[in-house]
């Protein structure tokens, strides 16, 4: 959100929190950055019993895995819920304390679905805005929800809520339809309706994206040359294939390693050639299904280079650590092709990073069906289902023999969408269409 503050100003209120750091400590650096870019930060406190409840509990053991259709992993535990509205309210109450009446107030992701309800509550009567990050699942599994109706609610509280994409919509409204039956769906087109209790709540799709801009520019950067070029001499005539995730349950890592070692089984010729640079970032470690995926994913690591390594060669380099943005981008430069297998993706911005910083149009973008991305990523990436191992595997030896003028001409229809539809194209889009009557064609 950076870019957009920076552009338009206003006030980022956010729980600031970092290992090893109190939150008195990060308030100046925070309130300095803001200033610098141009608008306001002000700060949600929370205890170490909130942060547990609502964020590790109900935000990310319960809402996440539901949201990314894997509700099996969720953890339907009332004390989370409490927690969840304590925390939203609290969030509402310090927006309350700094907004004005003609404010635009814009609530983003899954943690904060509750705030608006809370802020009725308080008497705003200004335009309230939510835009989900993640997925949002077909009715038969959020039905599972034991606030299911709660949380439906509560989203109808906003004026506007955008979803990343057209299905995440439609599974949207599908649950309003089942299971609020009071409620009455109107319009078409990408802007929708939903009235309830003589409120109307817009609703639309806006795929997210990137300042492709700043990217570019920043990948023609002293600094990411010299980096690249430290990498092409590094793994000199190796083909290099790129992962980088988060450490998540939802990104398909397992199942992208499976793919990669039936790729070396099935396809002689890339033994001792393709090279696989696996980068995971730590992320949530201190939710136990975190750390035993993190040991999942080392031990495939080591059985998949103990069995085809050979001198001279190792076929994944494994990274488990944050890169600066000038390395990052450098390791996007340096790579052949990119594998962005997740099993649901709200949009996956790494996809669109690779895209853009790849100046010279040579690269290959794998792209898993299930990611936000797919829909405008479609015309030039080689779409895998992530489920599907052998599939993937003939993704890598596709992308391994592709000319160069396909690779050329599938990478120009991606770098096109990116720039045209890019981060300031997304914002522009949310905020016309939730002042747009949805009686007018979107």
């Amino acid at each position: 959100m950076t870019p957009v503050l920076k552009q338009r100003g206003g006030m980022w209120i956010g729980w600031a929190d970092a290992e090893g750091a109190t939150p008195a400590d990060l308030e100046k650096p925070l309130n300095d950055l803001a200033e610098q870019e141009g608008y306001d930060f002000a700060s949600v406190q929370l205890s170490d019993e909130e942060h547990d409840g609502y964020y590790v509990g109900f935000s990310n053991e319960v809402l996440w895995p539901l949201l990314h259709d894997l509700q099996t992993r969720a953890n339907f535990d009332a004390d989370y819920w409490d927690a969840y509205l304590a925390v939203n309210n609290k969030f509402a109450d310090v927006v309350h304390g700094h907004a004005s009446d003609d404010d635009v107030i814009w609530v983003h992701d899954y943690h904060l679905i509750c705030v608006a309800a809370r802020l009725r509550e308080l008497g705003v009567k200004g335009s309230l805005e939510f835009f989900l990050h993640t997925p949002f699942p077909p009715a038969d599994i959020f039905a599972k929800l034991p606030w299911r109706e709660k949380i439906l609610r509560s989203l109808l509280q906003y004026d506007a809520v955008g979803f990343q994409t057209e299905r995440d919509r439609e599974n949207y409204l599908q649950c309003v339809h089942h299971l609020l039956p009071d409620a009455e769906i109107e319009g078409d087109g990408r802007l929708r309706a939903v009235r309830l209790d003589d409120h109307v709540s817009r609703v639309g799709y806006f795929p997210i994206s990137i300042d492709a801009n700043n990217f570019e520019e920043i990948a023609r950067s002293e600094e990411v040359e010299n980096e690249r070029a430290r990498l092409l001499r590094r793994f000199e005539g190796r083909y290099m294939t790129l992962g980088v995730d988060r450490l998540d349950y939802t990104k398909g890592i397992p199942q992208r390693l499976s793919a990669f070692a039936m790729a070396l089984e099935r396809y002689p010729e890339l033994r001792g050639r393709a090279t696989l640079l696996q980068l995971v970032v730590p992320s949530r470690d201190i939710i136990p299904e975190y750390a035993s995926l993190k040991e999942e994913i080392e031990q495939m690591v080591g059985e998949i280079n103990g069995t085809y390594t050979t001198p001279g060669w190792v076929p994944i380099h494994y990274m488990f650590r944050s890169l600066s943005h000038a390395q990052l981008i450098a390791l996007y430069r340096a790579s052949d092709t990119m594998l962005v297998t997740p099993l649901k993706d709200g949009m996956n911005l790494v996809a669109k990073e690779f895209c853009t910083t790849n100046l010279n149009e040579d690269g290959v973008l794998i792209l898993s069906e299930f990611a936000g991305a797919a829909p405008q990523l479609e015309r030039g990436a080689l779409m895998v289902n992530p489920y599907d191992t052998d599939g993937m595997a003939e993704a890598i030896l596709r992308a391994y023999e592709m000319p160069a003028d396909e690779r050329k001409r599938r990478m120009r229809i991606m770098r096109q969408n990116i720039a045209e539809e890019d981060i300031y194209w997304w914002v522009d889009s949310f905020l016309e269409a939730a002042e747009r009557d949805t009686s007018t064609p979107a």
